[in-house]
């Protein structure tokens, strides 16, 4: 198989680092198409990367025969419906996270990519970070022993106007990442249980506005460990990822570097996603490219996508009742 030709469905900041990233970093691939509901942003980013061809609907792209595969970077609530569309044009799809906002969605991406017998990837970018993935591989060699505790934080850098930010994004689109995450670090065990809670502590003017930009989440697993997941959406100091498994025989953590110094304790911070995770992003990318050119199936499938949304969503359940929830239907289609 030759060059693997992309179209890119979004030219928002998401959207364009992906771009970049096919355009000048992954080998094998290239940027043909982009589509985007303005003409402007899409028809600048194609001009800036060497895509040949824009669109403003993006059904149109995936029907374009000169298109092998599409990454989606929009909104989230549109991401189920067009991995569908893609899919039924028998177009490899890498979405961003989350693949859907309900269970009934998911499945329905899922079968419509097993229907069409072509790969999905979801974007959770942490297991192609080499802290992450080197912990799982301890995890899964005994280096550890029985994970028992485990913890992940995000707290993103700054929180500018919230008036866009949908309902529940700190459980579908922020600590979906810590969820995904901990399944990772407790691979073959499944949560049964959640207890949430969440406020908005950095904007509390927008509370009633259905802003939640703090939330604490515990978890319980079948194999008896106890997780924590947080997230604020205000850093001061920057874009903060941490997460610890504790287990029977040790830990593993993944931070940023700590110096310990002559004068002092001082840390490097990153301001953006994309300058922490580069490596990560690029690496999923690239792993994307080759499940197509050799036909194995995605280190992470739409059916991992799935276990993490199924926590958020019992999250929103615990928040709405302020009481623990049993995660429901958290089984695999078959």
């Amino acid at each position: 198989m030759g060059e693997i030709r992309i179209g890119l469905v979004g030219a928002g900041r998401m959207g364009s680092f992906h771009g970049k990233s096919i355009a000048h970093k992954i080998h094998g691939a290239k940027l043909t198409a982009i589509a985007a509901p303005r003409t402007g942003p899409a028809e600048r980013l194609a001009s800036e990367l060497g895509a040949s061809k824009t669109y403003t609907d993006p059904r149109e792209m995936f029907q374009d025969p000169s298109v092998d595969a599409v990454i989606i970077a929009t909104p989230a609530r549109s991401h189920a419906e067009l991995i569908i569309a893609a899919a039924n044009e028998g177009k490899a799809v890498f979405c961003e996270k989350p693949m859907a906002i309900t269970l009934e969605e998911a499945d329905k991406a899922i079968l419509a990519a097993q229907k069409a017998n072509v790969p999905l990837q979801i974007g959770f970018n942490r297991r192609f970070a080499a802290g992450f993935r080197a912990a799982h591989n301890d995890i899964v060699e005994g280096r550890i022993g029985t994970p028992q505790l485990l913890r992940s934080l995000t707290r993103d850098p700054g929180l500018g106007d919230p008036t866009p930010i949908p309902e529940w994004a700190i459980f579908l689109e922020t600590l979906i990442h810590d969820f995904d995450a901990l399944l990772y670090l407790n691979p073959g065990a499944e949560p049964t249980e959640v207890y949430a809670v969440a406020d908005a502590l950095v904007r509390p003017d927008f509370k009633d506005n259905g802003l939640l930009d703090t939330a604490v989440v515990n978890i319980r697993f079948d194999n008896g460990a106890i997780a924590t997941a947080e997230a604020n959406f205000q850093a001061v100091y920057g874009y903060d990822v941490r997460s610890e498994v504790f287990g029977s025989a040790g830990s593993a953590q993944q931070t940023n570097m700590i110096r310990y110094i002559a004068e002092g304790i001082s840390s490097d911070t990153c301001r953006q996603d994309t300058e922490l995770f580069h490596d990560a992003y690029v690496a999923e990318l690239t792993s994307f490219v080759e499940c197509i050119r050799t036909g194995n199936i995605p280190y992470l499938t739409g059916r991992d996508a799935r276990r993490a949304l199924s926590i958020a969503l019992a999250c929103i359940e615990s928040v709405k009742t302020n009481t623990p929830v049993k995660i429901k239907d958290n089984a695999q289609l078959v």
